[in-house]
């Protein structure tokens, strides 16, 4: 038998994965990596600690798994999105990478947007001038560390990187290079018009393959120090979204997932590029061959959950994510009049501010600890819930909502998806995320499938299904209407009291 792995660049560590031909999990390892936040707005990684941190996730989930390394078949790559991770000419690292969540970027953008003009950005990109993009961060190196500017030869997305240090090769796909602000999103390559207009060469950038394709095979030192064997092919994969709902099976039109991870994610199949006028939705190419998806994006979803926990751990260590979930569910459905706004870290849909800032209101003598929890999950599903209202504007059919993720795995954020959104929501046998639809379309690239939609047929499975309480759905509807009201009430207050980078 052959098998696949997958291999995921995320934010907080790589996560590595052992599938079967029939896309059966065998295992799975994660390896951590810090996250440098050197100045407010700015969101920083080592590269170094992504190429330590995937080695050690593969050879522990090979390890794990028992599979000789002689019988995997292929590699498939995801990765967090946006990334730029900047290389001289002998493809050594210039300075830290910048991430998705950096939010220094924002004069950069304005100067895009005046550059090109925000209709017709949009009309090439699918995508308004974002501080999290990848092209914003050029213009900020050029502008702001000039003698690092002067030393690039390639810019290359993180997932990217890693397939650099594995082949030696610079290539990336079709839906992670959408979120670099330079693709044309129907010709599925760069726009030479967006490159010529930001003075970006085109031999900076990898070439953009789909999802399945080959492109590169595994250097033989790396296979060697891996277990695996020398010219081992790597595909293409996808950024993590895209991945992700290739594992969650989201490659047909009428399928969402709601994805509660570090940032929240709704994400719509399309067979046709489809565009949200203001650019409050991403319109991206998807990891499936010649399709495309558009996504509603909150940036502090499961992370903002994250920081409630790790902030009262600071003194109360016997407060843990299970024990402050139980809190949360102790609380009656509206935290007894208490709101959180989740905008810890900027918004993007709907609201497309990086200088949004998080806020409890409401609160009394009354509230406690699972007051503010229950009232943050339900902030955050409220966030999801403004793009859905925005997808369903767009006329794109919501027949299916999958929830992955930790919104997935949880009893509690399931339902509160459900009530949240008015529609029973579905939870999968086994959600591994962006490293197993990475697994999927390595078998394809493989011949393990013969296309996306059979991986997806023979490994995607339901496990259940949360129906919502009709009577909590009122409530959250009543709810819902005056968290709307919180951002408009409260922006110049965030925008006065938010640092600048």
């Amino acid at each position: 038998m052959s098998y696949l792995l997958g291999l995921d660049i995320g934010t907080s560590g790589a996560r590595a994965l052992v599938a079967d031909a029939a896309g059966q999990v065998r295992a799975t390892a994660t390896a951590a990596y810090p996250l440098s936040q050197p100045r407010p707005l700015w969101s920083e990684q080592d590269p170094a600690d992504w190429w330590r941190g995937a080695r050690e996730a593969l050879r522990a989930a090979l390890a794990r798994s028992g599979v000789n390394g002689a019988e995997v078949a292929a590699l498939g790559l995801s990765g967090q999105m946006h990334g730029a991770t900047f290389l001289d000419a002998a493809d050594q690292v210039i300075r830290p990478a910048i991430l998705w969540n950096d939010q220094r970027t924002a004069e950069a953008c304005a100067a895009i947007t005046s550059q090109v003009g925000a209709e017709r950005l949009v009309a090439i990109t699918g995508n308004p001038a974002l501080t999290g993009f990848q092209a914003p961060k050029i213009l900020w190196l050029r502008s702001a560390e000039p003698e690092h500017y002067a030393r690039i030869a390639r810019v290359l997305l993180p997932k990217d990187y890693i397939r650099l240090q594995l082949t030696g090769e610079a290539a990336t796909d079709a839906s992670d290079a959408a979120g670099t602000l330079l693709l044309d999103l129907r010709s599925r390559d760069y726009s030479q018009e967006l490159l010529d207009a930001l003075a970006i060469p085109r031999a900076w950038l990898p070439r953009v393959y789909e999802g399945p394709a080959v492109t590169g095979g595994l250097r033989p030192a790396v296979a060697s120090e891996l277990g695996l064997p020398a010219g081992l092919p790597v595909v293409a994969g996808g950024g993590d979204n895209a991945a992700a709902a290739v594992g969650t099976g989201v490659v047909r039109a009428g399928v969402v997932s709601s994805s509660i991870g570090t940032s929240g994610v709704l994400f719509a199949h399309s067979d046709t590029p489809v565009l949200e006028p203001q650019g409050r939705l991403h319109g991206f190419c998807h990891a499936v061959p010649g399709a495309y998806h558009l996504m509603a994006v909150i940036l502090s979803a499961g992370g903002a959950f994250q920081w409630l926990r790790d902030s009262l751990q600071a003194i109360a260590p016997e407060l843990d994510y299970e024990r402050l979930v139980a809190l949360a569910a102790a609380v009656p459905p509206g935290a007894e009049g208490l709101l959180f706004a989740p905008y810890l870290m900027g918004e993007r849909t709907p609201h497309l501010d990086p200088l949004a800032r998080g806020a409890w209101v409401g609160l009394t003598s009354r509230h406690g600890l699972g007051h503010l929890a229950r009232a943050v999950m339900e902030g955050v599903v409220f966030a999801l819930r403004d793009g859905l209202a925005l997808m369903r504007g767009l006329g794109v059919p919501i027949n299916v909502i999958r929830v992955t993720g930790g919104g997935g795995r949880s009893p509690l954020w399931r339902q509160l998806q459900a009530d949240v959104y008015g529609m029973a929501v579905q939870h999968l046998v086994a959600e591994e995320g962006p490293a197993y639809g990475a697994a999927l379309l390595a078998g394809v690239g493989a011949g393990s499938f013969a296309d996306v939609a059979e991986a997806v047929e023979r490994g995607v499975q339901v496990a259940g299904l949360t129906e919502p309480d009709a009577g909590r759905s009122r409530h959250y509807d009543a709810l819902y209407a005056s968290y709307r009201e919180l951002y408009p009430a409260l922006r110049t207050t965030m925008h006065a009291l938010s640092p600048r980078s």
